[in-house]
């Protein structure tokens, strides 16, 4: 989950007040954020909280916990981990913590009960959390609202079943080009990234080449998130293999949308049928290098034919 988990991450610990907003639901102006607490290391055996923020509620110090999830967790199941997260984060701190799960895929977290019950006659114990299923938010009341840090997760949101998922991707993309952020090339990529979990990468990166003049800059800032996801894909899935093609795949759609938008190339068909050929991972890097640098296509071109000999 590497690249999506570092993109939610970076959201909040850019813009904390609007995830504390979402986990009171919009429905309190009495708190404050303090800071985001980074985790210190964990230990080897122990998962380690994504996030956490301090903050002042009612003039009373507590913390808002949030766990970002693309897939069930079974081992252990959602329930326990929240429940130690929850306990390790009161020992630590020493303050009442308030937690909450968002699940990013669709088909995720729709069995989450959102507690994790012990029933022991005189040992019972019950630790409650939130739930939030993107899928079940409506997303056209947070374009809305215009919470900064939310408006990449929108395109993973409910939309108007009136409105094509193209339409709506392209709404998402308006509205976050409307926002007034330091680096709207990061901001872009974030929403690249986390809108790759239901739409294709191309998609998104030829809507915002469309509505905005981040399209070359957002490319190369997806890159080696993009990588990386790759590998992470193949390594959740347990196989050398699949970490291996995982990461290739994602390196050769990268090359040829870098070319794409770099040198304005319509047709990347005769790039991708050599591409396909090479399945060394250290070679389709040093190819993307190229297609970042290059100045025309004879010149990749001259690169590739190098490379695939």
């Amino acid at each position: 989950m590497a690249s999506f988990d570092t993109a939610s991450k970076k959201r909040v610990e850019t813009n904390p007040q609007d995830f504390v907003d979402l986990c009171f639901r919009f429905d309190t102006k009495n708190i404050t954020v303090q800071e985001v607490i980074t985790p210190e290391q964990p230990h080897v055996e122990m998962h380690q909280a994504d996030t956490l923020i301090k903050a002042l509620l009612d003039d009373r110090e507590v913390l808002i916990h949030f766990e970002f999830q693309t897939t069930d967790s079974f081992d252990p199941e959602m329930p326990l981990r929240m429940a130690g997260y929850i306990i390790r984060s009161i020992e630590i701190h020493r303050l009442p913590v308030y937690s909450n799960v968002i699940y990013l895929r669709p088909d995720a977290g729709v069995n989450d009960p959102g507690k994790f019950e012990q029933n022991l006659e005189n040992h019972n114990i019950s630790i409650e959390y939130q739930v939030f299923r993107l899928i079940e938010i409506d997303g056209q009341q947070i374009l809305d609202l215009k919470p900064v840090g939310l408006i990449p997760f929108t395109p993973l949101m409910k939309h108007d079943p009136d409105i094509d998922d193209v339409e709506w991707l392209r709404k998402c993309v308006q509205t976050a080009d409307s926002m007034d952020v330091r680096n709207k090339t990061e901001y872009l990529g974030s929403l690249v990234i986390l809108g790759n979990l239901i739409y294709d990468s191309q998609l998104i990166i030829d809507i915002i080449g469309e509505e905005t003049m981040q399209q070359p800059s957002v490319v190369e800032y997806v890159a080696p998130q993009a990588r990386e996801q790759g590998r992470q894909q193949g390594l959740e899935q347990g196989l050398e293999q699949g970490l291996e093609q995982g990461a290739q795949e994602s390196t050769r759609k990268l090359i040829l949308e870098t070319l794409s938008f770099r040198l304005e190339i319509d047709d990347v068909q005769t790039f991708k049928s050599k591409l396909d050929t090479i399945d060394e991972l250290q070679l389709l890097e040093e190819l993307f290098t190229s297609a970042l640098q290059v100045d025309s296509p004879d010149e990749f071109m001259q690169q590739l034919n190098r490379v695939s000999t």
